[in-house]
Formats: C-alpha cells, structure tokens, sequence
C-alpha cells in the first residue's frame, strides 16, 4: 500500500569498480554528517551542497477568480433547478444561499452547487483548490467536483467525480480553505479525458448562506518554485511522507560518515506520469571518481517507489552521498522521501509504540474487571507491565483530547475548538513527534481518524504517516498493522517512534459498527442486532435524524424502546469489536517478541475517550452529566518495558493523558517540553522519587463568533469531581436548572457536583498564548502536495 518492492537496477556498494561519472568537486571542507541515530538527510539540506537544481522560469501561474467584481462564467445554469443556490453579488463576494429546495433525496443535507467552464486543462497540473469564504451561518461543509454528467441517470449526481470536503468555520471570520485538486473518490470511474469543469459544493443540515470571496487553483509545480531544493510534505497513496524536493538536472551532495552496517532508505516520487525522472544515488571518497550506487527511472504519480540502496561496503569511511535527478524537460520536480541513512543499531534508546485505541471504555475491558472476557491479551500485557486504574482523557473526544496528549497542553491553551475540523495546532505547539523526530527517532503514524492526524495538524515530524479511514471501521487495526509492518521493513532501523489510532470501537456514519468475523456473533446473535439497528433508526426519527443519533433519553422515552434492552445490544455490539481489537493487537505484540524487539520497546496503551464518543449508551444514563462521567472520559493505561518496569503493578491515583508526552520523554531519555501541563509518570513506574498525586483536569472550549472561548473546566481528586461551565453568554438551558440538579454518584467511583455556569472572566488565567494564526484549512482527505 504504501511502499514499492526493491528492484535489481541497485549496485551494491561493495564493488567499487564499477561505472564511474564525473569526479565530484572537493568537499573536505564541509560538514560530516554522522548516523549514531537514524539520519534524515532532509532535516539538514543547510549541510548539502545543491549543484544544478534551477527553479524553472516558466512554472505555470495560479488561476484566481475573485468575487469582488462580477464572475459570470461561475454559474448553475446547467445543473437541475435542485441543485441551484439563490445567488447574490455583494460588495467582495458572491453570496451563496443554501434553501429547503436543495433537499438531496436522502434527506439529511442540503446541497447547492456552482460552477465555472475550463479552458484546455489536464488535471494533472494543478495541485490544490483554494476556497476564501465567510459565513456566521450553519454551512456545515465545502467541497470540490469535477466535470459535469451529461447524461445523468435518475440516482446520479449532476458530476462525473467527487472531489474532497472540507469542514466550515460559522464565526464569521474569512478563511481560506485548501482542496486537493487531484484527488477524485476511488469508488468512482477512473478519470479520462480533460478537466472540463470545477465545481464548488455547499452542504447545509438547514438553510444558510455563506461568502464566496474568491477561488484560486494552484499548479502543483508551485509547490516547489520558491528554491532550488527544499522540505514539503507530499502524499501517494494515502502516505504522506516528508520529502525533499530537487529540480532536474540537479544534486545535493551530502559529506557522511558511513556507520558499519549502513544503508540508504528513500521514497522516490514524480508529480506527472508523463515527464519520468531519473534518480541516481552515488558515492565518493575524496580525490575519488564518484560511483553510481543506484540508478531509476520512474514515473508513477500515484505511488511511492521505496528503495533501499546497500551502503556495507563503505562502513565507517566519509564519502559524498549524492542525490542526483535528471529529466528531459529541465526544472522536472524529483521528489525523494524520507531518505534516512541508517546502520547497525548502535544506540540503547528504546522504541516506542504509542497505541490508541479511539474510543475504550475501560469499563469494558476485562482488563479492569468487566464480566465479558473482552480483552484477554491486554490482560497478559498488564501481567508484564502496569496499569492505571484511574486513567482520564483531557476531554470527551478525538480532536481535543488527542492535541492535548501530544502536546502536553489542554485545548483552551491550544486556542480551543471552531468547528469539528478547524482549528489546527498552532505552531508553538511542539508535539511528540517533533520531539521523537529531532532526537533522531525515526517517526510514523497510522491512523484511521483525521482528527488524530492532518485535521489536527499533527503530521508534523512524521516520516511516513496515514490518516485515511478504513471501510469498515471496525477492520482498521489490522489495516494499520499491516501498514506498520511496510513501515518497518522499508526502514528497519532503530530507534522508532509509533503512533497509532484503531477505529474498530468506532461506528460508520450509518451507526452500523458491526464487528469482522469470526467476532461478529460473539455477544449477539443476527436477529438481535438487526432489531438494534431498527431501534436506532426509530431513536433517528424521533429525535429528527435520517441516521444514527446520540442517545437522545427523550427519545428513548418518546419510543417506548426498553433503555436496558437497548443498552445490551449497543454495548454487546461494542463487545464484539473490542475482543476484535484485543485480537489483533496481541498479534502484534507475538510479532515483535519474534523479531527480538520486544525487551528494547516500550509500548503504552490507551485511548482518546471512553464509549460515550463511540456511541455507547450509559448503563446509568444522567439527564445531564459532566466530562469526567466514566462513560466519557475514563480510558484504559497499560504501560509495559519489559526490562525496566515491574511486572504487575496495578495504581488507584488519578492520572491524566496529558502526562503522557513527559512520561515517554522521560522514559526514553529525552529532555522536558519547555512548556507541559502534565507530569512525568515515570518515576511511579520504576518505583522511584519524584512523582506527586496531582487533581486531574478536564477541559474542553469552543470559539463563539464573538472570539471568546466557551466550555468547561472540570477537577477530578479521585473522590470528588467538580464541573464548571464557562459560558461567554448565559443563555445555556443549564444557567437557571443546574443549582436544582442533585449530586448524582457516576461509575467511576467519584462524586460530581451539579455544573455552574461562570462568567467568561473566570478563563482569564488560561488565556491562549499559544493562539494559532489563520492557515489554510487542510481537507479530511489527503491526496496531494501541502505546502
């Protein structure tokens, strides 16, 4: 999926008399660049001597359509009376009204589209879409489509292709939003023939409007025209790679120093099909005639060619390593991913596996004394390692809690939430994967939740990562499996940093979570899970949904439907993807110990949130309840180092995921963040001085259109809880009801007190110094160049 075979064209390195080119130019007086840990020839291009590698002067200009004066070549002429917005000019932008008319069949959305004839253009060239827009109303997304369906069929759309979507921000403010150009569905025809038309949809679950202020199409070589060599992320094959760029013909001659056992790993990649780049890997010791050690030429736009050229015959000599690229049209961009020079293991840093599972509820996990044998490999890991009884997220889903456990940050310093998918990381903001990635860890992701990845802007510092979802959801822990094992036998080397996300507890946006065989039929039987997906969609239609709907208890109540007979499906159904999940992570765990890598790796295992995010029913459902319900926010932690960490501890304190980049910094060696909010577990781990019980803080804000944050801060001290509401205006329904609310006791064991709503002066102290700037939004769906 994600890297190509080795090929024959490789000339090992230990025949130095073969083919020679040119002698290279005397570098002794440059940087030598050593490899006691994995080397990113990437990260030190400042070290490089860049020969040739010329911008070209004619690289295609953008295309901009702006709407402060008229556009009538945008239209909607062509498409169904239903799919046509009310269109009205404003001063700077074209105004877009979404009506009850652009109903779409199945009925949940309404969909408008405009769109603009193109010239003579191949969609090949162009790189990204980027849509200036404003809207204080409820747009809920964006989206591209290519090339109108003349002969359009009953249930077809008025497109050819599907293009990606991008999630809107209601506050009122511009924002530049960033579509892939290149990326069409994969359920969909293969692309023929010309771009003939761009298309710009607009969804809304109600009538609304919103700005269109300008749209801009990007040609994918300007991407690369702002130097002659350089660092973007590109993506193939749903991989995104960091990646140096060269323009042919051109080289980057690196000064290194060979380590014993060495080897080169790269991607190789081109932006066109029909303008191959040949890429030549060479090496010479000074005063020496340069020998050609590799030697491709490639031209698979969609793909990754991984390649692994043998360095052993010049262990321990200082060479020039040179990349070289040659096209037959000049100023070709040549893409080089990940290459890393690595060796023999020669460090004692552990590899870290950092496993999420997206939405484990503790509480079933047999781990933590559920009555169902759920997860009996967790259970043998736990006998190896130690496990944290009280363990919480920051907040009560995927996108808050997970930047705030890779920055050791909580989202209202983080700047806090506009919209599911806006807001990114702001820069300050380093994560786990920068530390792991500058520390010389060879760095991976594989997830299959954006809000864990791009969405969240946490792609930074990763070798080789994926966030593309996996259909079903419930099958994505062996997919991610299986990409992690192309990971590590394309760049065997060590030491690595892994993170992974599973989506297998989590259900499709159909509610349907059904789990893979053999493990679907394990805790319900055919008849009883049918009757389950039929109460879901009678909870949808009570609760005015066409799919399946929060637990809505009034709709409960409006139904009729038994809560306990209810209960029992969703969760037997959540049973039976767990024990899927716990399967194949025990797979993985045999895998490691097979390769010898188990006593040097540490793996730590939790989750994002508990079930309630996973569409899991309370078994003691509150008419309200706060973040720090068990239910919510309660997750597993399972930390195991074979060598270091006592087998078998178990811990009551309450701790918090947003200790965990300081603990695996710790562990591993690594300095401190300059900036955390959490605290090293490590020392309660090797059962030494220095860790302190701390009160467990929740919190999770939004931005409202007026710029101020709203949400709640919440304390846990492992005996009580206490939830506070912090609301810019008091309109919330729980202002004026909350003091009427009794204490009620929830499953973890803790008390809560009723929420109080708070003026917005109470947030003062956790201003956002980290307050991001406004970047272009990144679509849920990678597909191309980023710049």
């Amino acid at each position: 999926m994600i890297f190509g075979p080795a090929v024959s064209r490789i000339v090992p390195a230990t025949v130095l008399s073969l083919t020679l080119v040119s002698c290279s130019d005397s570098t002794s007086g440059s940087t030598v660049l050593t490899a006691e840990m994995p080397l990113h020839l990437e990260d030190h291009l400042e070290a490089a001597t860049i020969l040739g590698s010329e911008v070209p002067a004619d690289v295609p200009a953008a295309v901009e359509w702006r709407f402060d004066e008229p556009q009538p070549d945008w239209t909607s002429a062509r498409l169904p009376p239903s799919e046509r917005p009310v269109q009205t000019p404003t001063a700077n932008a074209l105004r877009l009204r979404v009506e009850e008319a652009n109903r779409l069949p199945s009925g949940n959305l309404l969909r408008a589209i405009i769109y603009v004839d193109l010239p003579d253009w191949k969609r090949e060239d162009w790189g990204h879409v980027l849509v200036r827009a404003r809207t204080s109303e409820n747009i809920s997304q964006l989206g591209l489509a290519f090339n109108l369906r003349e002969d359009r069929g009953a249930q077809a759309p008025p497109f050819r292709f599907t293009g990606e979507l991008v999630d809107v921000i209601n506050d009122g403010s511009v924002q530049t939003y960033l579509l892939d150009a290149d990326w069409s569905a994969p359920w969909e025809e293969s692309w023929e023939g010309p771009w003939e038309q761009l298309l710009i949809r607009v969804f809304a679950e109600e009538p609304a409007e919103i700005d269109i202020l300008s749209v801009s199409v990007i040609p994918k070589e300007a991407n690369y025209a702002a130097a002659p060599a350089g660092v973007r992320t590109a993506v193939r094959a749903r991989a995104s790679r960091r990646t140096l760029y060269t323009h042919a013909p051109g080289r980057l001659e690196y000064r290194v120093r060979v380590p014993e056992g060495g080897r080169l790993d790269v991607g190789l990649g081109v932006l066109r099909d029909d303008e191959p780049v040949t890429f030549r890997i060479t090496a010479a010791r000074e005063g020496d005639q340069a020998v050609i050690l590799f030697e491709e030429s490639y031209a698979d736009r969609e793909h990754w060619a991984q390649r692994t050229v043998d360095l052993s015959g010049l262990s321990g000599q200082t060479v020039t390593l040179t990349l070289e690229a040659a096209a037959e049209r000049a100023g070709t961009v040549a893409l080089w991913a990940a290459p890393t020079l690595t060796g023999n293991r020669n460090s004692d840093k552990l590899n870290v596996i950092f496993y999420i599972i997206d939405g484990g509820a503790a509480d079933y996990m047999s781990v933590y004394g559920y009555n169902r044998r759920t997860t009996p490999n967790l259970e043998r890991l736990a006998a190896e390692g130690a496990v944290f009884e009280r363990a919480y997220s920051n907040s009560s889903w995927t996108k808050p809690s997970t930047a705030s456990f890779m920055t050791s940050l909580h989202n209202s310093v983080l700047g806090g939430i506009r919209g599911e998918a806006a807001s990114p990381l702001p820069e300050q903001a380093v994560t786990m994967a920068e530390h792991m990635h500058r520390a010389g860890y060879q760095t991976a992701v594989f997830v299959s939740n954006p809000y864990a990845g791009s969405l969240s802007n946490l792609e930074r510092g990763v070798d080789v990562f994926r966030d593309a979802g996996v259909t079903p959801p419930s099958g994505s822990s062996a997919e991610l499996h299986q990409d992690y094992w192309q990971w590590r036998e394309a760049y065997p080397a060590e030491p690595y940093w892994v993170h992974f996300q599973t989506t297998d507890l989590h259900p499709e946006f159909d509610g349907k979570r059904d789990a893979v065989a053999p493990f679907v039929g394990m805790f319900i039987d055919p008849e009883q899970r049918e009757t389950f997906y039929a109460w879901e969609r009678q909870l949808a239609a009570a609760a005015g949904f066409t799919h399946a709907p929060w637990l809505s208890l009034e709709a409960i109540d409006e139904t009729g439907i038994s809560y306990t007979a209810f209960f029992n499906a969703a969760r037997s159904i959540y049973d039976e993807n767990m024990a899927h999940q716990d399967y194949q992570l025990g797979l993985l765990v045999e895998r490691l110990k097979a390769r010898g890598e188990w006593g040097r790796t540490l793996l730590i295992v939790a989750a994002d949130h508990s079930g309630a995010a996973a569409h899991v029913p309370d078994p003691f459902p509150p008419r309200w309840g706060p973040l720090f319900t068990s239910s919510v926010t309660r997750v597993p932690l399972i930390v195991v180092w074979p060598e270091r960490i006592a087998p078998g501890q178990r811990f009551s304190q309450p701790v918090s995921m947003i200790d965990m980049l300081p603990t695996i910094l710790d562990l591993v060696g690594l300095p401190m963040p300059e900036v955390m909010q959490g605290q090293s577990l490590a020392p309660l781990l090797l059962g030494e001085e220095g860790w302190e019980p701390r009160p467990v803080i929740l919190d999770e804000f939004a931005i409202e259109a007026s710029g101020e944050l709203s949400g709640y801060i919440e304390v846990i001290d492992g005996r009580w809880g206490a939830s506070l509401l912090i609301d810019a205006s008091p309109s919330s329904d729980l202002v004026g009801t909350a003091p009427d609310i009794p204490k009620s006791r929830v499953g973890n064991g803790s008390e809560s007190l009723h929420r109080r709503p708070c003026p917005l002066a109470a947030l003062r102290p956790l201003e956002r110094s980290l307050h991001p700037a406004e970047p272009a939004r990144r679509a849920a769906r990678p597909g191309g160049e980023v710049h």
